[in-house]
């Protein structure tokens, strides 16, 4: 969850850092901190609780000397609450040694044990100090940094990523990862680590990816990669896919705004290339092959949050289209139930960020149990992808907002790709309905565009409901995974309680929170494409109306029959069933995005949470 940032170059470590944290505080921003190696050879460090702008005004208040070699942490808080005291970087070797840390060390206390029976003193509470402290002593014992520390991550249980540099080898930093993310920057005559490529791209697009158990020195002209015995390993170098201004807000209030904004875009360029007169290819399932996929008897879908909630819009569209069975579960809760796995069962990973510590431990499991593994991810060198047998990118450009908004429907555009590759694998549906189906997908972008246009209404209704206290949501069939998204984003941008139903379930208990005047969005589906369900669902409003609910209906432009039933109605454009998720989601994400303004609480980085989960 932290962010990690390392340099070694010219005089600008410092510049590097905290450019660096600012493209990474989405990670984390409980406190953050910094340590530099000046030109006099002397560690220096700042550190502050809060977010990134206090460590500024800290640096602007007090400077430090400025060098050729840095690390920078952004933190999101584990072990330890969030003061300056536990912020990072921390040190060993009597303040000459530096060391910040992504990941829970989970046997820090034995450590920790260990290390004050020799006499050692600790100031915070984290786990992270034991680890700086320790290597401090190995450094004592070996006098070099690099064998030092493949002494200290040999002991050390649990995930983590760390960097760490001595003021006695001035033009070092060393770095490890164990199931925690960690990636090279590869410049002229100046290299970079960092927790995703975020942290250096505005410097370099060529980056490299460590593997587990792996340990990177970089100096400003080289990088050696290793593992944890010392042998060397080969590492393949890759470009990144987006520049720097792609991670900036480009003059939007916010960075959810500009996200919610680009997801026309990150749907048309995950479908680019995918998609041709002659159906779906997708390059990179060429390294399962039709044959296994073929006898793939079951799927198993696993995420988390609105990773899993895509998961399960594209359930519905791949068990019509391949007509095989898929199963929707939490990464954390998967493979501690003992699921049942066979080399038939296919597990679909979901993760925007590629590290989600859960979903790794999934893909891992589903693996050693002999299972096939696919990942959708958004991350190029992401853990998750290099585990997997194969991995089907999004090409939905960085999301830096915590909230995820542009990765969900992009995540929603591979699932349905890679359903329609299987259909066609299988044999269960024909060129031309593949072709029908693609042709839905395709006009997507441009119907979400309409969507958006819709704005001004959702911010008045959300500025009218500043005060509300809780929302329920409810839909039927996939508008039942989308009532699921809308209400997490309500709970994670502004802080009030939502649920969401299968509005079928309502009569079974849930009708008994209705009370006059109660918000209740309600995804309602096409009455031409769907009149079945669409019946269902107007009943459903009028319980609830009946109960005086407030109704917010999200319904086809031009759908008569709900509004009699309806307080509000926000159109959406006409879509196919399975097509309705893309355009349905859009203004529940508005609708949160803007009720939190109205609170005036920070939409990007909201209240104890962090994009990227990498503890379990």
């Amino acid at each position: 969850m932290c962010g990690i940032v390392g340099y070694v170059g010219s005089n600008k470590s410092l510049e590097v850092l905290v450019g660096g944290l600012r493209r990474l505080e989405y990670r984390g921003y409980d406190s953050a901190g910094v340590a530099v190696i000046d030109e006099d050879g002397v560690l220096a460090t700042a550190k502050k609780a809060g977010k990134l702008v206090k460590l500024t005004d800290e640096l602007e208040a007090h400077p430090i000397n400025d060098g050729s070699t840095g690390i920078g942490h952004t933190r999101w808080a584990t072990h330890g609450g969030p003061t300056d005291v536990n912020a990072h970087p921390h040190l060993g070797d009597d303040g000459k040694l530096a060391l910040i840390h992504n990941g829970i060390i989970e046997n820090f206390s034995v450590l920790k044990s260990e290390l004050l029976a020799e006499g050692y003193t600790f100031e915070s509470e984290t786990d992270t100090e034991v680890a700086a402290v320790l290597l401090g002593r190995e450094y004592r014992a070996a006098g070099d940094l690099q064998v030092a520390f493949q002494t200290t991550v040999s002991r050390l249980e649990g995930a983590f990523t760390l960097l760490a540099l001595h003021q006695d080898q001035p033009n070092l930093v060393v770095g490890a990862r164990r199931n925690s993310p960690l990636v090279i920057g590869l410049g002229d005559g100046e290299n970079f680590l960092g927790s995703d490529v975020a942290a250096f791209v505005e410097h370099t697009r060529r980056a490299m990816a460590i593997g587990q158990d792996q340990i990177v020195a970089i100096t400003a002209d080289a990088v050696v990669v290793t593992d944890f015995e010392g042998n060397a390993v080969e590492t393949e170098e890759f470009e990144v896919a987006w520049d720097a201004s792609a991670s900036d807000k480009g003059g939007w209030s916010s960075f959810m705004a500009k996200e919610v904004s680009e997801q026309p875009d990150a749907v048309a360029n995950t479908l680019r290339g995918r998609v041709s007169d002659s159906g779906v290819h997708i390059p990179e399932l060429e390294a399962l092959g039709d044959d296994v996929l073929a006898g793939i008897t079951r799927i198993v879908v696993v995420g988390c949050g609105t990773a899993a909630y895509a998961g399960l819009v594209a359930k519905y569209a791949i068990e019509k289209w391949a007509g095989i069975p898929v199963e929707v579960e939490l990464s954390h809760e998967f493979r501690y139930r003992d699921p049942v796995i066979t080399r038939e069962t296919l597990v679909i990973s979901i993760s925007q960020s590629g590290e989600t510590m859960d979903t790794l431990m999934a893909v891992k499991y589903a693996g050693d149990a002999g299972a096939r593994t696919i990942s959708i991810c958004n991350t190029q060198g992401a853990t998750i992808p290099r585990e997997s047998d194969a991995a089907i990118y999004t090409h939905a450009g960085p999301e830096v907002a915590v909230a995820s908004t542009k990765a969900f429907v992009a995540q929603m555009t591979a699932l349905y790709l890679f359903g329609l590759h299987l259909a066609r694998v299988r044999g269960t549906l024909t060129n031309d309905e593949v072709a029908v189906e693609l042709g839905e997908l395709e006009a997507i972008p441009a119907k979400l565009t309409t969507v958006l246009e819709t704005g001004g209404s959702v911010r008045q209704l959300a500025h009218w409901m500043a005060d509300t206290r809780a929302v329920l949501f409810l839909g039927r069939h996939v508008g039942f995974p989308v009532a699921l998204e809308g209400a997490l984003k309500l709970k994670e941008l502004a802080y009030i309680h939502a649920e969401g139903f299968a509005a079928g379930e309502l009569k079974h208990g849930p009708i008994a929170l209705i009370e006059p005047g109660q918000p209740v969005f309600v995804i309602v589906p096409s009455p031409s494409r769907s009149a079945l369900l669409h019946a269902k669902v107007v009943s459903n409003i009028q319980e609830i109306r009946a109960r005086g609910a407030r109704v917010i209906a999200i319904a086809e432009q031009g759908d008569a029959a709900v509004l009699p039933f309806a307080d509000e109605v926000i159109p959406i454009p006409l879509a196919a069933p399975l097509f309705e998720p893309f355009l349905a989601v859009v203004p529940l994400q508005l609708f949160a995005m803007e009720l939190s303004l109205a609170k005036g609480l920070d939409v990007d980085q909201p209240r104890n949470l962090a994009k990227s989960v990498t503890v379990e």
